[in-house]
Parts: C-alpha cells; structure tokens; sequence
C-alpha cells in the first residue's frame, strides 16, 4: 500500500459529519490550551479499486491534537480518524505508514501516537462473538486484537490501549424520512413516553450563554449521580461559543433545555456538523421523572437536525451490549430505544514512538483509569 502524508493548514480540512475531526474542534481544544496540527493523507487508489489507473489518488486528511501528559512529554492524539478506511486486511499497513510519516512533524517529546478509531470493529459482526441470543459478547482478548491488527505490518506495533477515551460503542439514528416514519422505528414504549412529555406540558427551548450555569447545574448533578468526568463550566462555555465559520469544516452548537412550568428537567448539547448531528452531552434533574423530559429533549433535536438536512443522529455513547452490571447499561436501554443502529467501533490504538517512556505512561494510566470524553 502507497500513502503520503504532509501537513496542511488546519482551516482547509475537509468537512466532515465527524466533530472532533473538524476545524471546529481544532478551535475548540485551542482556547483550552491544546496544540493541534493537521496533514494530508494522499492514497493510491489502486490499492482500493484494481480498475483504477497508476496515477489516481484518493486524498484524506486527519486533526492530531497534542496532549501534553508531563513537563517533558507529550502525545499525539486523533479523536475518531483517521476517517478514510482502506479496508480491514490494509488497516494496520496504512496505520504504520502514516504513522512512520507522521514522526517527523511531531515534536522530538512525543511518546506516541493514539488512535481513537472510528472504524467499525474487525468484530463486529463476526459469528464467533455473538451470543445465540444475537448479544454482542465484544471483541477477542487483547493479543488476539493486536495480531490481527498488526498482520501485513513490517514492526507490529500497534498496540491495544488499556481504555478508550471517545466512546467505541454508539448508535446512529437515520433520519431520513417525515416525523412518522422516524417515530415509527422507534420502539413502541420510546414513542408513548415522547407523546406522554409532550402531552405533560414538557417544552424544549434553544438558550444561550447567558444560561449556562442552568446546565452547569444539572450536568454537575447528572455527573455526581452517575460517577463520570467532570468538565469545568468554562470547557462548555468554549464549546458553545468557538466559532470557525471561516474554514472548510465549520460546526453549529445549539443548547436545549427542557422545562416544566418553567422549571428545567434535562439539556443537552446538539451539534451539526456536515450531515450528521451528534448529542456531545447531555443532563437531567434526577426529580420529576414522571414527565420523561429527556424524551421530549431528544425528539426536539432530532427534529432540528431534521430541519438541518441532516441525515443521521449519533446518540454517542452506550455500553457494547444489554448488559446490566455495565455502567452505561441505562444509556444502552434508553438510547436504542429510539430505533437507530447498533455501532462498535474500534477504539484507541497506541503507535509508540518513545518505547521505553511509551511503557512507563501506559502502566501508570492504567492505574488511573477512568471515562471522560475528550
């Protein structure tokens, strides 16, 4: 496989239903004091299609962000790319070719490269991890993984990472079609508890930045009750207010909130970006439950993305299977709810460039594991 890498200006990458991979997010992680830079991924087309000619070229690109994870070192990141997939007897060669190309733009402190895959898992679909209940039982152990990936590559070296920093696992929505036909996929108790919120009197708004410490308020509850990562409120103000209107791949952020009698129940973060809207994040009052707030939340930003022209929803974020010990097992039960398909993605790969410090990182974020979405 042939494949060239160069950098590019971070306001000419391409548009893409994929957020992290905009120059949206670029400006994002910029104003909290994140690097990034982004290159040019130039295929030979050949190694897709046999019918193509010696000098077609398929061009991608990729954002790599810098994280710094000591005074001394860094690594570079690439939330959900790269997105062009060659295909999965190729994935590892191309991954070590961009990988090799890539040292050279990278700081002489960089321990590796990490790779949070949006691939669709080798596994996915393989008979072999699947239940006869038709459950994903997820992918193999880790060494099985890494010689999968790895078969083809000259140095073998990617590696499994211990955790996954985006969510692997996710389910997309499609929203083609009018307002009954998205309503009719969905499943029958999902569609009563939207008819039942609205019916209830829940009304879902856009609010601005003068409003953010409403969701601040119910996202550091949502957060507590459930035991995740929390962001300050100064990383949801840069989300809602950066702005790259200016480049190839510009991003829209809307605040929802739903209320009762004025009172807020749930809110979310809708984000449109190409054809796809993604719900970044979300939160609801642990009270009133009867009224099924977060119902009426969601179907109000399906309806905007709608309206956006876009064509599908990304619910980002559940547990791999129906699994009730999982800790996004009520994600899992609530989102698929809403009638979308079941993804699994591939999740983070190390391509170590710093061997030695490469291992003393890994074995000390294992032990500080923990979910946060980046």
């Amino acid at each position: 496989m042939f494949s060239h890498v160069y950098l590019k200006e971070i306001e000419e990458v391409f548009r893409t239903p994929i957020i992290q991979q905009t120059a949206f997010w670029s400006e994002v992680k910029g104003r909290l004091g994140v690097k990034s830079i982004a290159v040019n991924i130039r295929i030979r087309k050949s190694d897709f299609d046999p019918e193509a000619g010696p000098f077609e070229y398929i061009m991608a690109d990729m954002l790599v962000l810098l994280q710094q994870v000591s005074e001394q070192y860094c690594y570079a990141y690439v939330p959900y790319g790269p997105e062009i997939d060659p295909g999965e007897e190729l994935r590892g060669t191309f991954l070590e070719q961009v990988s090799e190309q890539m040292r050279s733009f990278l700081p002489a402190n960089c321990i590796m490269i990490r790779y949070d895959l949006a691939w669709e898992s080798f596994w996915a679909n393989d008979p072999d991890c699947i239940s006869e209940e038709g459950k994903w039982l997820g992918p193999p152990p880790v060494n099985s993984q890494e010689f999968r990936f790895n078969f083809g590559t000259e140095l073998w070296n990617l590696k499994k990472a211990g955790s996954n920093i985006l969510p692997s696992n996710t389910i997309f929505v499609n929203l083609k079609g009018d307002s009954s036909a998205l309503l009719a996929r969905m499943k029958p108790k999902t569609r009563y508890n939207i008819g039942l919120s609205l019916r209830r009197g829940v009304e879902v708004r856009m609010a601005g930045l003068e409003e953010l410490a409403l969701w601040y308020a119910l996202y550091a509850e949502t957060a507590t009750r459930n035991n995740f990562y929390l962001h300050d409120i100064e990383y949801f103000r840069v989300v809602l207010t950066a702005r790259a209107n200016d480049t190839q791949s510009p991003a829209d952020v809307l605040l929802l909130i739903a209320e009762h009698d004025n009172r807020p129940l749930a809110a979310m973060f809708l984000v449109i970006s190409g054809n796809r809207a993604t719900y970044l994040y979300g939160a609801s009052s642990g009270e009133s439950r009867q009224f099924m707030a977060t119902y009426a939340l969601q179907w109000k930003a399906m309806e905007i993305a709608q309206a956006c022209s876009c064509h599908e929803y990304d619910m980002f974020g559940i547990s791999p299977a129906s699994d009730p010990s999982h800790p996004m097992y009520g994600l899992y039960r609530f989102k698929t709810g809403f009638g979308g398909e079941q993804y699994h993605g591939m999740g983070c790969w190390d391509y170590p460039l710093i061997e030695d410090v490469y291992l003393y990182f890994t074995s000390v974020e294992m032990k500080q594991q923990g979910y946060h979405l980046s």
